[in-house]
């Protein structure tokens, strides 16, 4: 009896010890760890979120939209709260079209929170929720879309996944598109449904809008008849560039290959920059016009000085350099036409190495134009001390410096403005969300080129090239006058050598003549079968001015007919 008594007060007192030390321990947690069993708690079924603005919209000039940000879920998950993650794995891989194997690796419980497929489709979305899985989550996103696909991709660029611009007109204006980010928390219960939501501190706010220069309907009208170009003479890639030329807005920039922004991963990196801007070339004998503005600027010569264009054969020094054609004595005006690289190293000569750089300096060559795109080069375009007798000789038409078409396009405008120069850009405002203006952007002049004078003798000396017998004649329109460049320029090969079957074939223009409304440049990269502007080039300008005047409704100048008067008795 004994002996039970004292088992049964050995075994009542290690028990009073356990309950006095779970009490002590419950004191403990509850009073002096409250606030960390709390956080504790709270780490379980408390999620921060961030949440974005949705990105402002880039219109054209005529606000056609040509980027947008559409209302989208994201799928995400709680693998803590997943029972069975290689069940739910196989289950959505099928409806989102991922690795099951990845799936199950993202849900293993050991992570808090994990990100299953941002961005979802509605389609994806509403079978993802239809299988009722506990501890999944539908977040709320933006997302960018390209309502016109290809259309002027390589100048808009594209956004991230999180919406930040990583090209173009997206990256170089992310802080003004981007929306504001606020963040707040929300509660879940065991299942990983909300049931309570903490109010941000204040709401997420769009980002601004931008209305570009750019003429969608114009841009499609150049990236159409290029396209048919480099397919017609399967060259490497092409470019396109329209201009006003009086205040240096852009109205197309247009290139082949091109890519859509919906789908990156079909395209290859290289296609995503924008060549015009960030991609200098030899430009070839359209540099022929910026070298006649130099010697009739300088009052050196004139549109009807004579040169002797050495049959189609001319030494300098250790080096000859020869026409297409053989010509004898020629006017300046008419080695525009016919396009003489002789005749072009003879009255450079005559203007002095000197007033030829401070000139095409003047016209904005070997120095960024400042448009408000990333990446822009500056060309190439060493100092006039520097040069030789056959580097002055070659830079007179067009080899041994280097441009992008941008540079030339500007240029080319200041001649159809009458000698002054205008700083390209391509973003005219910036709206609000409601569509109210908060920034314009206006016109600007950069500076006097070449007098008024000049430039009416150039444009006159860049009409003939156009007619008969000058190398342009495949680029005249019909029912409106122009004048205009062509150019043929050898690449470098690897050797560091101007190769014989590597060119880029290009025509630089303006339309009308008597007031030009636009300006226009092609540029064609290793065009086969033919390799002359004339032939590669010329025909896609035709293309893109004929239909581009048609569009602004510029009126055509009609011949003049035969009156016809009828007498009756």
């Amino acid at each position: 009896m004994k002996q039970i008594r004292l088992r049964v007060m050995i075994i009542g007192g290690i028990f009073t010890i356990f309950f006095i030390a779970i009490g002590i321990k419950d004191t403990y947690v509850q009073v002096f760890r409250g606030s960390w069993l709390s956080q504790k708690a709270a780490d379980q079924y408390e999620i921060s979120y961030k949440s974005a603005g949705k990105r402002g919209t880039i219109f054209d000039r005529n606000l056609r939209e040509m980027a947008v940000s559409i209302d989208v879920e994201s799928i995400a998950a709680h693998p803590k709260q997943i029972e069975s993650p290689k069940i739910v794995a196989r289950s959505l891989s099928k409806i989102l079209r991922m690795n099951r194997k990845v799936l199950a690796k993202k849900l293993y419980p050991k992570r808090k929170f994990v990100w299953i497929k941002r961005k979802v489709t509605p389609k994806e979305a509403e079978a993802v929720k239809k299988l009722d899985i506990s501890g999944l989550d539908f977040i709320p996103e933006h997302k960018r879309f390209y309502p016109n696909k290809t259309l002027a991709a390589q100048l808009i660029g594209f956004t991230d996944i999180d919406d930040h611009g990583l090209e173009g007109l997206e990256f170089y204006y992310n802080d003004i598109l981007s929306g504001s980010v606020v963040e707040y928390k929300v509660l879940r219960d065991a299942r990983g449904r909300r049931f309570e939501a903490e109010s941000p501190a204040g709401s997420a706010t769009s980002g601004k809008n931008l209305v570009l220069t750019i003429d969608s309907t114009i841009q499609y009208i150049a990236e159409k008849a290029l396209a048919e170009s480099v397919n017609a003479f399967s060259a490497k890639s092409g470019m396109a560039v329209v201009m006003d030329p009086r205040t240096g807005a852009l109205l197309a920039m247009a290139q082949v290959p091109m890519f859509n922004p919906n789908a990156l991963n079909g395209y290859n990196r290289k296609v995503w920059r924008n060549r015009i801007i960030t991609d200098p070339y030899e430009p070839g004998s359209t540099m022929k016009i910026f070298s006649a503005a130099a010697a009739v600027e300088s009052g050196s010569c004139s549109s009807s000085s004579i040169f002797y264009c050495e049959n189609g054969a001319y030494r300098i020094g250790n080096h000859i350099i020869h026409d297409s054609h053989e010509h004898g004595w020629l006017s300046l005006q008419q080695i525009i036409k016919y396009s003489s690289n002789i005749g072009t190293v003879k009255f450079s000569a005559v203007t002095g190495p000197k007033y030829l750089f401070d000139t095409l300096r003047k016209f904005g060559f070997g120095e960024k134009t400042g448009i408000d795109c990333p990446g822009e080069t500056a060309g190439s375009l060493s100092p006039y001390q520097r040069w030789t007798t056959v580097d002055a000789g070659t830079i007179s038409f067009g080899q041994g410096i280097s441009v992008s078409a941008l540079q030339l396009i500007t240029a080319i405008s200041a001649v159809a403005n009458k000698g002054i120069l205008m700083k390209p850009y391509a973003v005219q405002a910036v709206t609000d969300y409601h569509g109210r203006l908060i920034k314009s952007f206006a016109p600007k002049i950069v500076r006097r080129v070449i007098s008024e004078k000049t430039a009416g003798t150039l444009t006159r000396i860049m009409k003939t090239v156009i007619t008969e017998g000058g190398t342009g004649v495949n680029a005249a329109l019909d029912g409106y006058s122009v004048c205009g460049k062509t150019g043929t320029a050898q690449k470098i090969d690897e050797n560091g050598r101007y190769s014989n079957e590597k060119f880029i074939a290009s025509f630089v223009g303006f339309a009308p003549v008597a007031a030009p409304k636009i300006a226009v440049l092609v540029v064609v990269d290793e065009p086969q079968k033919e390799h002359f502007g004339s032939a590669v080039a010329a025909p896609a300008f035709k293309t893109i001015a004929q239909k581009t005047l048609d569009y602004m409704n510029i009126s055509p100048k009609k011949p003049a007919g035969n009156l016809m008067v009828s007498f009756r008795r």
